[in-house]
């Protein structure tokens, strides 16, 4: 499921309740969940079938939603509008593209920039590799950030209230024989991808798949971003690792002096 707006921090202006469960609505759907029905929605946000059916309503009346069956629901157009206007707007998106698109071309592999959503990360932007065979991941993705090397990279430079935060789970959930969740492996992991500069995981969020992410730095010295070369894991043997390795490090680099960073 994905996050929901009820779970963004807390701040000083008082949130209006409408429009944080309308949100929280519009959270429902991912590229895995394109079409939910009403008693979905219900499941999936906890609210009472009359509240989400007229949310439901003021959406489709907006434009957000679309009504596919007398029960059914997808995104609206008015999102793609906004979507197209944060792309344009975004400059970590438009100074990352020609980057991602070179490590692509030179390593065959896919590419992607991930940044954190609430308590997990999502897939900003991907490139897809050129090979035959390749790891399949889409625009707006969420993932979990404690089994992936990117959300390992946001977590090791993140702030450590949000980092403690999300190792205090009591569920970090095992996705394969290999993913660490004990939280003391983790932190001491953290703190390795902090003095190396990169995170390297191994079939720890699916198998046969690997990945390297390296940080992105902003003018602050904050890391807003990662960005992660992701493949078949025969392909990451050491020799090939320490290629990509170059690479992504090379570009990551150039963009933190892009972002400004100091």
């Amino acid at each position: 499921m994905s996050p929901k707006a009820t779970d963004i921090k807390k701040t000083a202006v008082p949130l209006v309740d409408a429009v944080t469960k309308a949100l929280e609505i519009l959270d429902c759907f991912s590229s895995q969940e394109t079409e939910l029905s009403l008693n979905q929605l219900c499941d999936k946000t906890g609210l009472y079938k009359s509240r989400v059916h007229r949310l439901c309503g003021t959406l489709i009346t907006s434009g957000y939603l679309v009504r596919t069956s007398r029960t059914n629901y997808r995104l609206g157009p008015k999102l793609m509008v906004l979507g197209k206007v944060y792309e344009k707007t975004n400059s970590l998106r438009s100074i990352a593209a020609p980057f991602m698109k070179r490590l692509t071309e030179a390593t065959g592999e896919s590419t992607a920039l991930f940044v954190i959503d609430n308590m997990k990360c999502i897939c900003m932007a991907r490139e897809m590799g050129s090979s035959r065979l390749v790891y399949s991941i889409n625009e707006g993705d969420f993932m979990e950030l404690h089994p992936t090397a990117a959300g390992r990279v946001l977590l090791a430079y993140a702030d450590e209230k949000f980092t403690d935060k999300v190792l205090s789970k009591a569920d970090l959930v095992r996705f394969t024989p290999a993913t660490l969740v004990d939280r003391d492996e983790i932190i001491r992991e953290l703190a390795a991808i902090r003095e190396r500069g990169y995170a390297l995981n191994k079939e720890e969020r699916e198998q046969g798949i690997a990945a390297i992410a390296a940080p992105i730095f902003d003018f602050e010295n904050n890391v807003p971003a990662a960005l992660a070369i992701v493949g078949p894991v025969h392909r990451f043997n050491d020799a090939n690792a320490q290629v990509m390795l170059a690479a992504l490090l090379n570009a990551t680099r150039e963009m933190s002096r892009l972002m400004g960073e100091s």
